[in-house]
């Protein structure tokens, strides 16, 4: 006996969280504006029809993807922080994180929330929000992480916490910047130990 058919307009089964690391690295490649439709269905492996079924368009395809990776990045960096006993410490987690990220092929993809907030957010408040959002929450993170040091004594109590987390945010978004240049492993190593100085 045969398998019974499919019926017509029956949308394409995939696996969303597949779907949506695809459509990162397209975006994240290309920016929103330089990914086109075929670029997206192509890495996707779907329809323009599946692919509009799912997500509306590309701009609902964009902001899921969006929201995704800032999950995905967080989690991973919150692991990366577990193991580290100290505010100096985490923040040295911190700073390795974004070196690891900031070369080679990751490197030359590029950081998501830097592309959308160089190609979108001045023209698209929906997404200026998530970029604001998305930085606040890190800035935030890092001034519990020198405050955390100060505490413990890992970092001299005479820093401003505020000013120094917000100096580290700088310094983390330019190495996912200057990494779509093609850097090196060893360079961003080096721009993180630098940066650690800021703590001394």
């Amino acid at each position: 006996m045969s398998p019974p058919r499919r019926g017509p307009g029956r949308p394409r089964e995939f696996d969303t969280g597949l779907a949506l690391d695809r459509a990162i690295a397209v975006f994240s490649e290309r920016g929103y504006h330089g990914a086109a439709i075929s670029d997206l269905t192509a890495a996707l492996g779907l329809t323009a029809g599946s692919l509009y079924k799912a997500f509306t368009d590309k701009r609902g395809l964009f902001l899921a993807a969006f929201d995704r990776y800032v999950a995905l990045r967080t989690d991973r960096l919150r692991a990366a922080l577990d193991v580290a006993p100290t505010g100096r410490d985490r923040i040295r987690a911190v700073l390795d994180f974004y070196a690891g990220s900031s070369h080679g092929a990751d490197g030359r993809r590029g950081c998501l929330v830097v592309a959308s907030a160089v190609d979108l957010a001045t023209v698209d408040a929906e997404v200026a929000a998530r970029v604001t959002g998305a930085l606040e929450v890190h800035e935030e993170r890092l001034v519990a992480l020198v405050a955390q040091g100060q505490a413990d004594g890992s970092i001299p109590a005479r820093l401003d916490p505020a000013v120094t987390a917000r100096l580290l945010l700088c310094v983390l978004q330019g190495m996912r910047v200057i990494g779509k240049t093609g850097r090196g492993a060893d360079e961003m190593a080096a721009l993180a130990e630098g940066a650690l100085k800021l703590l001394d």
